[in-house]
């Protein structure tokens, strides 16, 4: 009898955190991040992929964390063979951008000085879904991150390692959309 009611003890606390922050307005709770172009864990279209034209997404994010200066996005396929697959990064992106167009451009450093990185082959920019043939469905993850900093303080073209090593201490909040692909 005592153990179920730490445990109902322990549900409430839980509730009345989560009812408080309602309450109090926590934009973490509502942080988000969308795509027009598929639905959450629906199949991107293949214009997105190294099927079809291979150009990035929209996007478009909300309820930011108050505090927030700038983004990072990251996304990558975890189904990879080899281990998770960056395929694409960007950073130093303003808090006053909540969207990327669809077809973004390509460069290390781009307007408002928001940059790209190097994806897991070493290209810059994005590189849409492209699993093996016959691998089964794999899954995409945007993963936008809320930073405190304006600034990585690293030059455009970095690779993953380095922008999780510059941003560690910065992250805020994170919020992600998946899409799926597969090449049958």
């Amino acid at each position: 009898m005592k153990r179920y009611s730490v445990a109902i003890l322990f549900v409430l606390a839980i509730v009345a955190t989560v009812a408080g922050s309602f309450a109090k307005g926590d934009k973490n709770m509502s942080y988000t991040i969308k795509s027009s172009a598929f639905k959450e864990g629906a199949p991107i279209p293949k214009e997105y992929s190294c099927e079809g034209k291979n150009t990035s997404p929209e996007l478009s994010w909300s309820g930011a964390p108050a505090g927030t200066k700038s983004f990072v996005l990251i996304c990558d396929d975890p189904d990879a063979p080899h281990g998770a697959w960056t395929h694409w990064i960007v950073y130093d992106v303003p808090s006053t951008t909540l969207s990327f167009s669809p077809n973004m451009k390509i460069g290390a450093e781009l307007e408002h000085g928001i940059k790209q990185g190097s994806q897991s082959s070493g290209v810059l920019g994005y590189q849409g879904p492209c699993p093996p043939q016959g691998h089964g469905v794999h899954h995409y993850h945007f993963t936008l991150y809320a930073m405190e900093c304006p600034s990585l303080g690293i030059a455009g073209g970095a690779d993953r390692k380095q922008v999780e090593q510059a941003m560690v201490k910065h992250i805020i909040s994170q919020t992600q959309c998946m899409g799926t692909y597969e090449r049958k």
